[in-house]
């Protein structure tokens, strides 16, 4: 099933969890997504092979790039008209604290979006969404 198919039929039922369940290094790190009236919340479990500090415990630092990453791009893939997976151009992330080993919330805004290039903010929390574990900005080609 071709990626269009997928976010039509998640359109049609407001379920993306089988949209995130199609890319594999989502399912990779445990993603999932959770819609509450218009908003998205991607969603990121604690779990033990995502760990990177053993001692603190904290989260791998490459695993909260990708789960921004794929936070963006899925978030971006869901507010398209014409659904095409959209690549990274650029991706720049403010680390604001250690992410612990606890689950992890993303939530994305597209700030603009032209005909080739998309730019989405992302802020990832955990206890209290007002105070973010990292936040980042991207820059996306749409073709």
């Amino acid at each position: 099933m071709s990626i269009k198919d997928i976010v039509h039929r998640c359109r049609e039922t407001n379920d993306y969890a089988s949209l995130v369940s199609a890319i594999p290094y989502a399912c990779t790190i445990g993603m999932g997504c959770m819609k509450a009236g218009d908003e998205v919340i991607f969603t990121l479990p604690a779990n033990h092979s995502n760990i990177g500090n053993p001692t603190l415990p904290a989260i791998h630092g490459g695993v909260l790039g990708g789960f921004i990453e794929q936070s963006a791009q899925l978030h971006l893939l869901m507010m398209m008209e014409t659904p095409t997976f959209p690549k990274v151009v650029d991706l720049s992330i403010d680390y604001l604290s250690a992410g612990l080993f606890r689950d992890s919330f993303a939530e994305c805004k597209v700030l603009r979006m032209g005909r080739r290039i998309a730019n989405v903010s992302v802020v990832v929390w955990q206890a209290k969404k007002e105070e973010p574990v990292a936040t980042a900005r991207a820059h996306l080609l749409l073709s």
